[in-house]
């Protein structure tokens, strides 16, 4: 089978697979005709929660913002989303719902050149590589574009009610947007939920395992492996991983605000 007629065939199945689960939650048709789907995808991952606040780092278009303000509609929900286009379709679709951070994330503070794919989804601070374009066709550069970066760092040193999910969707940097919360991160975060990558899809990535080490040496234990994408031989390409801080809120080492402190 061509790699071209495999990704078509898996597109397919996802888009099937969006559609039922879309027909049975009327509350986002809404979103759905304003040209944004919200990742119902992950209404069977156990997340957790409720959570006072919600880190969507990659927000995209709101597909995973729309999901949490679903599922938590008390969380205070921030965004962050380097990419023009995408901010305006998320402003568009959940307005002041949200907080909109028109930022990248990464290790440090700064500006980086992001590669900006044809689907602009698949945008990456990273260059994108040659098993990304095999795997998943019409995913090429198109342009690149300064972003500001920031650190999570200072984005926990602002103070946020506990309890912290952060979600990341990054295609590729997820390690760089972890090691940028140093210290911080096993203090106030609850709960993480990563998209990872299994080989090689932009250039210089941390893998899966990385991943794991470096969460697991921050106190954080792998509690779920949910929507495995498998490449046109059958490998798992990527996967999201569901970690748990395995420390109890009142043993951590530095300070956060709670949804009693800050509400």
């Amino acid at each position: 089978m061509s790699a071209s007629l495999h990704s078509r065939i898996r597109l397919a199945r996802v888009r099937a697979s969006k559609a039922l689960a879309l027909a049975r939650t009327p509350s986002h048709w809404p979103a759905v005709r304003a040209g944004v789907v919200p990742t119902v995808e992950h209404e069977r991952a156990p997340l957790g929660g409720p959570y006072a606040t919600v880190l969507d780092v990659g927000a995209s278009r709101g597909q995973f913002a729309l999901h949490a303000r679903h599922r938590y509609p008390d969380a205070r929900i921030v965004c962050f989303e380097p990419l023009p286009a995408s901010q305006q379709t998320l402003r568009r679709v959940l307005g002041d719902r949200v907080e909109l951070r028109p930022v990248a994330v990464g290790a440090e503070a700064g500006t980086a050149s992001m590669h900006v794919s044809a689907a602009d989804d698949s945008s990456s601070l990273l260059p994108i590589g040659e098993r990304q374009l095999a795997e998943f066709p019409g995913t090429q550069e198109a342009r690149q574009l300064e972003v500001p970066v920031v650190t999570l760092d200072d984005v926990i040193d602002e103070g946020l009610a506990g309890p912290v999910l952060l979600k990341i969707d990054v295609q590729g940097l997820e390690l760089d947007v972890l090691r940028g919360a140093g210290d911080a991160l096993a203090a106030a975060v609850d709960t993480i939920f990563v998209e990872c990558s299994f080989v090689e899809l932009y250039e210089g990535q941390a893998l899966a395992d990385e991943v794991i080490a470096f969460l697991f040496s921050h106190g954080f234990r792998l509690a779920g492996v949910h929507g495995l994408a498998t490449g046109q031989g059958g490998q798992t390409l990527q996967a999201d991983l569901l970690f748990i801080n395995a420390v109890a809120p009142g043993d951590r080492a530095r300070p956060v605000l709670h949804a009693s402190s800050q509400r």
